[in-house]
């Protein structure tokens, strides 16, 4: 026979503290999963300094002419004011050592007019940001919804829009662009000079890159729809419109941040390579590309002229990947 079980009040009563407190009498406390992965990301070295460069990047861009702060007019001169008196006349090059850089040309100046060099990476640099996320947002906003709704509705929705994926990705974009801006009239839309050039690339580049993003919500959808809260939300009554919008959008959060983390530098590059082969913006207006395009025939006799905006081309790269890959695992440890 075994001993008779206690089961007097006081031995069924629960005990706060023991279900509060784990060992060493440490206080349990819940993770969410935004936290769960902002943990993880913290333990990515590479991530965390690539979202400190991406960070510095923004805030320089932002605040780099005035209204916002000026640190152009604060640490260097006007990026389209010449210094004629400060290049070599026989040479074209700038006069002193190592492209003419000191405490108030920190980066030295650009051949033949003498511009500061670090006022126009910073100039550059608002062009090449500016471009890179309008055109990120606007495809990540496409490529979303459409996505979803093919992954989720599926049959000829899903049919057309694929067959829509298709004819895009197939589409010429680099030669695409380099017609319609080499063709640009001097105004349209209300919009004159560089700020049609922009407008037209971050169109460009937004409208046609939607399909890559578009792919990958639609593959996460079709496998988020059959999941369980999926049907609770329809055994309880929801349409499809609450089942996309509160339901499946939210789930795909983590893909979609992660692609357009990694597309901003694409996009940065394709602008890049827009301006260096003279369809981007135009002079006097500076920008990474076209510093480029300008340092081909003059590397010779002042290299610093392209490895300055190389360097700034390959270190905002860089930092976005390396962010881009820390975000990618903390979000989704199975990638590893």
């Amino acid at each position: 026979m075994t001993a008779p079980l206690d089961v007097s009040g006081q031995a069924m009563e629960a005990q706060p503290e023991a279900v509060l407190e784990g060992a060493g009498g440490k206080a349990i406390e819940g993770r969410s999963l935004g936290r769960i992965a902002w943990i993880r990301l913290k333990r990515d070295k590479a991530a965390i300094i690539g979202a400190f460069i991406v960070v510095f990047l923004t805030l320089v861009a932002i605040f780099a002419e005035r209204p916002f702060g000026g640190l152009i007019a604060l640490f260097g001169d006007d990026p389209n004011i010449p210094n004629n008196d400060l290049i070599d006349p026989l040479t074209s090059a700038p006069m002193g050592t190592w492209g003419g850089i000191s405490l108030e040309h920190p980066f030295g100046l650009e051949p033949v007019n003498g511009r500061d060099l670090f006022a126009r990476v910073l100039s550059g640099a608002q062009i090449s940001l500016l471009v890179a996320f309008l055109a990120t947002l606007m495809s990540v906003v496409i490529g979303s919804l459409l996505g979803v709704l093919a992954g989720f509705f599926g049959g000829w929705v899903d049919t057309l829009i694929s067959r829509l994926m298709d004819i895009f990705l197939a589409f010429p974009l680099l030669l695409f662009a380099i017609a319609i801006v080499g063709a640009l009239p001097d105004e349209a839309l209300g919009l004159t000079g560089n700020a049609l050039r922009i407008a037209v690339i971050v169109f460009i580049i937004g409208f046609f890159s939607w399909p890559y993003i578009a792919r990958i919500v639609r593959g996460q959808t079709l496998s988020l729809r059959e999941r369980e809260f999926v049907d609770a939300a329809r055994s309880l009554g929801a349409g499809n419109g609450y089942i996309i919008f509160r339901e499946m959008l939210p789930n795909l959060v983590a893909p979609i941040l992660v692609y357009a983390t990694l597309l901003i530098p694409t996009n940065i590059l394709f602008e890049a390579a827009l301006s260096f082969l003279g369809v981007g913006v135009s002079e006097p207006q500076a920008s990474w590309g076209g510093m480029l395009t300008r340092a081909v025939d003059y590397y010779q006799i002042a290299p610093h002229f392209m490895i300055v905006p190389g360097l700034a081309i390959f270190i905002t790269v860089m930092a976005f990947n390396l962010l881009g890959d820390g975000l990618r695992d903390a979000l989704d440890p199975r990638a590893r």
